[in-house]
């Protein structure tokens, strides 16, 4: 009898925790949860590539103006089953978060903090996802008009509770929350390689160095500008080292190089050139590369803010070569570039 009572015991035991397992998945199954579909790298932001001018599958563009464009960031219903209801999820402006992040990255370093980039975009304070509709697009529209990217600019948005209590927000942060690190570019912007170009001291020209890459950043429709030498994003300064470079012509031209800033006293011989070259891939025989090769870069400037009251001249000469993989399969080709993370 006392191996019956036991067994009776064991059994009501495993039964109860059956029953309390199952009420948990019930819930759960049915519990809306709202998420941005926006992975996080190791800066914590999410990296986003967006066209300078947004342009329609015919080429023309799609706001009616250069340097107006958008991003569809995907809204995501959660759950076990497909999503049942009517939904109108809220979508708020989130500064605290951006702040706890530069914070966290960079302490006191107040220069590589990011900028909230607010001013430049807009998107709709709510989004209507239908039932049966698990996926909504939010549409962030952007004017890049003007914007310098001296900043790092990210977009802090996150998935506001909604009164009425119609979905919950995704209890992990990561996904209720987008911090959306903002690149716009154009036919020229981007990460070159630099590998043939040498930065030399004036007083030391044989002991020129290579270096690895120079990033150009948007300007406008067919402007950059890169940092002199191997000043980057990196350093306290880099806004007085800005060097501007316009690109004059289709698949080939001349490129013109300038500063805007005195003393930097800039130079340079005015005869850089540009040319595209394409090929497709020996593997996959949609993917077309693009290379646009900058020839005969030459030019001068000093540093003058690294040792105080001193200025140190330097030459930077070479090639710069940018690389881009073009999808042929995607006709708009504002969406057919694979970017490298």
């Amino acid at each position: 009898m006392k191996r019956i009572a036991i067994f009776v015991a064991l059994l009501s035991t495993l039964l109860m925790l059956s029953t309390s397992c199952n009420d948990e998945w019930t819930k759960e199954q049915f519990t809306q949860y709202i998420s941005f579909k926006a992975p996080l790298n190791n800066n914590g932001v999410t990296n986003l590539y967006v066209p300078y001018s947004r342009h329609n599958d015919d080429g023309t563009l799609t706001f009616g103006e250069s340097g107006k464009s958008n991003y569809l960031l995907p809204v995501i219903v959660s759950g076990s089953v497909q999503n049942a209801n009517d939904i109108t999820v809220h979508v708020a402006h989130d500064a605290d978060t951006l702040q706890t992040l530069n914070y966290a990255r960079f302490q006191n370093r107040n220069d590589l903090f990011y900028t909230d980039m607010s001013t430049y975009a807009t998107y709709p304070e709510t989004l209507n996802l239908r039932s049966g509709e698990d996926i909504g697009l939010l549409d962030i529209r952007f004017n890049f008009k003007d914007i310098d990217l001296v900043n790092k600019w990210v977009l802090p948005i996150k998935v506001a509770p909604d009164p009425s209590g119609s979905y919950a927000v995704n209890p992990y942060k990561n996904y209720a929350k987008a911090l959306l690190r903002v690149f716009p570019y154009n036919n020229y912007s981007g990460d070159y390689s630099a590998t043939t170009l040498t930065i030399a001291n004036a007083g030391d020209p044989a002991n020129a160095i290579g270096m690895e890459y120079a990033r150009a950043y948007v300007v406008d429709e067919n402007t950059v500008f890169f940092y002199a030498g191997n000043v980057d994003e990196t350093y306290t300064e880099r806004a007085k080292y800005k060097i501007y470079a316009r690109f004059n012509g289709g698949t080939q031209g001349t490129v013109t190089f300038w500063s805007d800033n005195p003393q930097l006293k800039f130079t340079t011989d005015n005869k850089a050139s540009f040319r595209i070259d394409e090929m497709m891939d020996e593997v996959k025989p949609y993917l077309k590369h693009r290379y646009i090769i900058v020839n005969n870069v030459n030019y001068n400037y000093v540093d003058y803010t690294s040792v105080p009251n001193y200025e140190m001249e330097y030459t930077v000469k070479g090639t710069l070569t940018l690389e881009r993989k073009i999808n042929t399969q995607i006709k708009n080709p504002d969406y057919a570039i694979e970017w490298a993370e």
